[in-house]
């Protein structure tokens, strides 16, 4: 989702909408004087140590190279800056040079808790119009450049009490910056907050209304959104120059919230897309399906991870699945020499794993549960080291400079050192909750809690 949840609702009266609309028109403003700016960060003079373009970041396995963001940190120290967000959403932070993307809905209202079994909220209704909402902010002061909103309108479906209405990540290639909101659209706006174009798939039925959450996937010039829910599924290819559908496959799955991976092997990309009956993959240029495996379990949420021909998918809802699948085969790879390992314990349900040299970390369902297994072989390095002062895990674990950053719901983060054995170097503690994952990029850490938006940098 971009896989995480997190409750959306904030309380909006008409002066707060007359100065949201004032600020709208400051942004442009903004967005017009930084143009320049912009300009340079689209003519690729941008280091690659200046991204996270998309969930998982600039590797899209959690990884990022060349950063090096702090070990330690606390309300009062080494925090560069601190912003509040309007609206809620647990997407990740997406920059690109000095600029940073976050999707975001806006609430008219506050949202109904509609009671489940045992009296507690099991979805989350919305009461009026809500705000999809693209947001852009200098990353170097956390202050606003643009904030454009993408589509205002009542939801046709409420969502999970952990979950809200703007789980995607965006995804940039330094010339444009793609936003799903899902039901609501997709929308391409340029690095300046100019809109592009749009394009209208349709409106999804999930899972016991539980909301939406799968980014898309964005290589070279080809746009990829994966819709699975209750009703016709279906993967779609969009130019991203112009929004024109390229191909359309059908699939026959239920709602899943995994986001597509395009793997390059043997010189071709393919997308891969994990889901409850079968991981597919298809071929990027045709949408022609390559091969598909089974094995996961229902409910699929993590995004894979790749490295040295091997594609890594894992599942952990009502049971627990890993899977080492080697490229290049063709057909139906369920049962077949295809699968190099696999494992059936101890996997993550929303958390997606990392890929850190031969080393995968994952989680245990939703739990500070941390395994580490030798990705070439299986064999596990760490098997459910409990992580000390983490309360729940909805964030995905990410890595740079030889550390790795293990994000709880209820405000700490541990940083453990990337070995074969466990090593804690430290547990940091914020005023806040977080669901979403964190973006690495230079010195920088990244951390979008439930109200603000952190950057922590040594100093």
């Amino acid at each position: 989702m971009s896989s995480e949840f997190l409750t959306s609702g904030a309380e909006a009266s008409i002066s707060r909408r007359q100065v949201l609309q004032r600020s709208l028109q400051v942004g442009a403003l903004a967005a017009t004087s930084l143009g320049s700016r912009a300009d340079a960060q689209t003519s690729g003079r941008v280091p690659a140590s200046s991204h996270w373009r998309q969930w998982r970041g600039p590797q899209a396995n959690g990884l990022a190279p060349g950063a090096d963001p702090p070990v330690t940190w606390s309300e009062g120290s080494n925090v560069r800056w601190k912003v509040k967000l309007p609206g809620g959403g647990t997407g990740t932070p997406i920059v690109w040079g000095n600029l940073l993307f976050i999707l975001t809905a806006v609430a008219r209202q506050p949202s109904r808790g509609v009671a489940g079994g045992g009296g507690a909220p099991r979805t989350i209704q919305p009461e009026g119009p809500v705000q999809f909402t693209v947001l852009c902010l200098d990353r170097r002061t956390g202050k606003t450049v643009w904030q454009r909103v993408a589509r205002e309108e009542v939801p046709h479906e409420g969502h999970h009490p952990d979950h809200g209405f703007a789980s995607y990540s965006a995804v940039t290639d330094g010339k444009v910056v793609i936003a799903s909101f899902g039901s609501r659209g997709v929308f391409c706006y340029d690095l300046q907050g100019n809109k592009k174009w749009e394009k209208q798939l349709g409106r999804m039925q999930t899972r016991n209304g539980f909301g939406e959450g799968s980014s898309p996937a964005l290589h070279g010039n080809t746009v990829v959104i994966n819709w699975d829910h209750e009703g016709p599924d279906f993967i779609v290819a969009l130019d991203k120059n112009t929004g024109r559908e390229i191909w359309r496959q059908t699939r026959d799955e239920p709602t899943s919230w995994t986001t597509p991976l395009v793997v390059e092997h043997a010189g071709k990309p393919q997308v891969v897309t994990c889901a409850t009956q079968k991981i597919r993959s298809y071929d990027l240029a045709t949408g022609k399906l390559i091969w598909e495996c089974g094995g996961l379990t229902a409910n699929a949420i993590p995004t894979p991870v790749t490295s040295n021909g091997m594609l890594y998918a894992t599942s952990g809802f009502r049971g627990s699945a890993l899977l080492a699948i080697r490229l290049g085969r063709t057909g139906d790879l369920t049962g077949t020499d295809a699968i190099a390992w696999s494992l059936n314990r101890g996997t993550p349900y929303v958390p997606s794993p990392l890929l850190y040299d031969h080393r995968l970390y994952y989680f245990g369902s939703n739990s500070p549960i941390l395994s580490c297994v030798d990705a070439r072989s299986g064999k596990l390095l760490m098997d459910g080291q409990r992580v000390d002062g983490l309360q729940g895990v909805y964030s995905s674990p990410v890595g740079a400079a030889g550390r790795v950053y293990l994000v709880g719901r209820g405000g700490a983060v541990a940083v453990i050192r990337n070995s074969d054995r466990y090593e804690l170097l430290a547990t940091n503690q914020l005023d806040e909750k977080f669901d979403a994952s964190p973006a690495l990029v230079g010195k920088d850490l990244y951390l979008r809690g439930h109200e603000h938006l952190y950057c922590l940098a040594t100093g």
